[in-house]
């Protein structure tokens, strides 16, 4: 087995296990009228309130350096969010309410979260004096973008391209855990390896995503 099937097995074993914990939630989420399009519009506007904690982390620091308490609580309200992520494919599947248009809408949504939460990192460590930390993560939000453009448009297609390391929940693990930790250590540093993780990462995963899909393509 290569390593890559070992990661997507584990990757999704893990998925798998998470479903069984969060299917009784979702059950009674159903029972009560919630559809998947409110499931997903709420984890945007969560992602949208940790961005503007940490532009409010950013704006308000004093001469002790930046408010690490609402950096935590940033990094947690984007962890929390996110996990709507899978609740909105859950409600939709196990409520029978699966639609083209609840895709497009979440995948719209997913990417205005980390259009939201990656520029609220930028911001937060621009007003902390760390442009290389504010270019990383600019770098981490193009490769983000561009992993999710290359399956789109190579599934448009007809070509499969889930392929990669640095899918979304990743990502999402990664800035939420940089941004967690970086607020509990006071050190900006983690947030920046964890958004040059992020930049390295995703734009490999776009790259290799483009030349798995001319391998699937190039005959067609």
């Amino acid at each position: 087995m290569s390593e890559r099937s070992k990661f997507k097995r584990i990757r999704d074993g893990l998925q798998q296990a998470i479903y069984k914990v969060i299917n009784p939630v979702v059950g009674t989420m159903v029972r009560v009228g919630i559809t998947p399009n409110m499931v997903t519009t709420v984890g945007l506007l969560g992602n949208m309130a940790a961005a503007a904690l940490l532009v409010y982390a950013g704006m308000t620091q004093g001469v002790d350096g930046p408010n690490y308490g609402i950096v935590t609580l940033a990094g947690v309200v984007i962890i929390l969010s996110s996990l709507f992520d899978m609740l909105d494919g859950q409600v939709a599947r196990l409520g029978g309410m699966v639609s083209k248009f609840g895709a497009l809408y979440d995948s719209v949504l997913d990417r205005y979260c980390e259009l939201f939460t990656l520029g609220g990192v930028a911001f937060y460590l621009m007003s902390c004096d760390d442009m290389i930390g504010a270019l990383l993560t600019f770098l981490a939000l193009v490769g983000s973008m561009m992993v999710s453009y290359v399956r789109a448009r190579a599934e448009a297609l007809g070509a499969n391209c889930s392929v990669g390391l640095m899918q979304r929940p990743e990502r999402v693990v990664v800035t939420s855990i940089a941004v967690i930790a970086a607020g509990i250590a006071h050190l900006n540093l983690i947030i920046v390896i964890g958004m040059a993780l992020i930049a390295l990462l995703a734009n490999i995963t776009a790259i290799v995503r483009i030349l798995h899909s001319r391998s699937k393509l190039i005959n067609k």
